[in-house]
């Protein structure tokens, strides 16, 4: 369970996430983080959040990012950014010094449980190295955290038939959406 300054690390992608304002001190209104990424870091699978939206500034370093699958900008030191729900992005860190943001998601929903999760397989060694875990956990995991985010690809719609065919599967050989050592 996140709580105020629990610090979580992916150690594939070199992202670490410091809980400042979790969903509890907030009554699920905001998750407030401060993210450091390591230098040269690859970017992240692109993604969006139907029900959240997102705030950053960034504290220091320098940080790409790519809106809508297209252009891409860098933000420095003091550069803010909004990522109104349904938008798609990816953010990483292609220059070679660490850089730290302070992020905010509105609502929390259940975002640290998510961020837990991921990073928690990643550290089991159970990601690619692009931090992604296999078909048969993001199949479980994409379900139980649909309202947090969700990929670009495959288009929704193979996906929804695909992760349900597979979800079956992914019980059978011992998967689980959340695993409750990465909660604790």
């Amino acid at each position: 369970m996140a709580y105020k300054n629990k610090t979580i690390r992916n150690p594939v992608t070199g992202q670490q996430i410091r809980f400042i304002q979790t969903s509890k001190d907030t009554e699920g209104q905001v998750l407030e983080m401060e993210s450091t990424y390591s230098a040269m870091s690859k970017e992240p699978v692109s993604h969006y959040h139907p029900f959240q939206d997102e705030n950053f500034i960034v504290i220091s370093g320098e940080l790409r990012v790519r809106l809508d699958g297209e252009e891409t900008h860098t933000l420095q030191a003091g550069d803010t950014l909004q990522i109104p729900r349904g938008q798609v992005h990816s953010i990483w860190n292609a220059s070679r010094q660490p850089a730290i943001l302070n992020w905010q998601v509105r609502p929390a929903l259940n975002t640290e449980e998510l961020l837990e999760t991921i990073m928690g397989l990643a550290t089991d060694g159970k990601c690619n190295r692009r931090g992604m875990p296999g078909l048969l956990q993001i199949a479980l995991t994409s379900g139980k955290y649909n309202r947090e985010t969700r990929l670009i690809s495959p288009p929704p719609l193979i996906q929804r038939v695909v992760f349900s065919v597979l979800t079956p599967f992914a019980l059978m050989a011992g998967y689980k959406a959340v695993y409750q050592k990465y909660l604790d």
